[in-house]
């Protein structure tokens, strides 16, 4: 069950990136489960990972082989989150990065294992090892999509996004692939992301543009405002095209490519959103006229995370009680409730802090059965304003969880 998503079909190639999928029969189901990434020598990454405390061992591995070395290959595996696994949990990651790394004729600290899928479950190291020569051996740039599929665990449908810009009178080649479809946060959850370029760009540039991507894309969707342990997300410049290389964080062609890998990573968030667990409705939630960035966001999640809020829009029911109470919860201590408008699309539902008068329960209701529906609410105290995007919570959401391990 997805929102207004469709199947990728064919994505752009990225040159210096190489790619490929198989099954590790990781899942009981026959699937590929498994996918590899090469990364050309000569590239430079970028990458951000879960805050959770708890975070996997691959989340470790790769933090502290990116420390130490230029990634080379990214090893990923569906199934398996490998996290709550203690010391063992780092010796397997490391087991199957020891052994790509003799196959490949690379250091271990040039691959980056990611893994997602039950938590607290030994990683399957002799299956994962068994079908890495067959991964190497099939690499190819024209993998994306099976890739995609591959890392799937309860997502409905694959994601990606392709695009092309003109920088400096060169033709630049973006690529993303996410998976994911609950728990989403601010600082992400239960995803993975990998979006490459081919941009000539440095290692700080890319950084910069990784911030500001996460800031506008996976750090502003929520599904049931929980956390997870394995989320990652790495950006890739292969640095392949012949063009002058961006350094300058405030030139044009800069700027240009980070807005376009902005809006990759916003669409592939969105489609986290829409194939949402048990997803019917994809809600966007605007706050507007905010003191700062902080309140708008403050106010949104607390509307996107209340279940009452949830419910109400999987049952089409324009409770706007329901949305009032939620942005009275916010953080805000001097939040004037006198000022606060809310509309349902462009239906005034709250006006002023009460009931609009011009609003009836049967334009409510009409709105309320869209599939995609905008919420906005405005507070009337500043210049700021935030749009985050989330579900609502239907049964299939409850049998998705309660069954995830059966």
């Amino acid at each position: 069950m997805s929102v207004g998503l469709k199947h990728p079909q064919s994505l752009v190639k990225i040159k210096g990136i190489r790619l490929s999928a198989s099954s590790a029969k990781i899942y009981r189901k026959k699937r590929d489960d498994i996918a590899l990434i090469e990364i050309t020598d000569g590239s430079v990454t970028s990458a951000a990972f879960t805050q959770n405390r708890f975070c996997a061992a691959p989340v470790q591995i790769s933090k502290n082989h990116l420390s130490k070395s230029k990634p080379r290959y990214c090893l990923i595996n569906a199934g398996n989150a490998n996290a709550g696994t203690g010391e063992d949990g780092l010796s397997n990651s490391k087991a199957i990065c020891r052994e790509l790394a003799k196959i490949t004729n690379c250091n271990e600290n040039e691959i980056l294992p990611f893994s997602t899928g039950v938590i607290g479950e030994d990683l399957p190291v002799e299956k994962i090892n068994k079908v890495l020569p067959q991964l190497v051996k099939n690499l190819s740039e024209d993998c994306w999509v099976n890739v995609a599929k591959s890392i799937m665990t309860t997502d409905t449908i694959p994601k990606a996004v392709s695009s092309q810009i003109s920088i400096a009178n060169s033709t630049v080649s973006i690529t993303g692939i996410a998976k994911g479809s609950g728990m989403i946060k601010p600082d992400m959850a239960t995803m993975l992301s990998f979006v490459a370029t081919d941009a000539n760009i440095t290692k700080d540039a890319l950084d910069k543009i990784r911030d500001h991507a996460l800031f506008k894309s996976f750090n502003r969707i929520t599904i049931d405002g929980d956390t997870s342990t394995n989320d990652s997300f790495l950006l890739i410049s292969t640095c392949a095209i012949d063009a002058p290389i961006i350094d300058k964080k405030d030139s044009k062609e800069f700027k240009i490519l980070e807005n376009e890998i902005i809006k990759v990573c916003r669409e592939l968030a969105q489609a986290i959103v829409r194939d949402g667990e048990g997803a019917t409705k994809f809600i966007s939630i605007q706050v507007d006229e905010g003191i700062d960035s902080s309140e708008c966001l403050s106010v949104a999640y607390k509307v996107a995370e209340s279940l009452l809020v949830k419910t109400a829009f999987t049952a089409s029911d324009p409770n706007w009680g329901r949305i009032i109470a939620a942005i009275g919860n916010s953080n805000i201590r001097d939040l004037d409730i006198h000022k606060i408008d809310v509309y349902i699309e462009d239906i005034c539902i709250v006006n002023n802090g009460e009931r609009s008068k011009t609003y009836s329960e049967d334009k409510g209701k009409k709105v309320m059965r869209q599939n995609e529906i905008i919420l906005r609410i405005n507070l009337r105290r500043g210049a700021f304003s935030e749009e985050i995007w989330t579900t609502d919570l239907s049964y299939e959401y409850i049998k998705i969880n309660a069954e995830y391990r059966s």
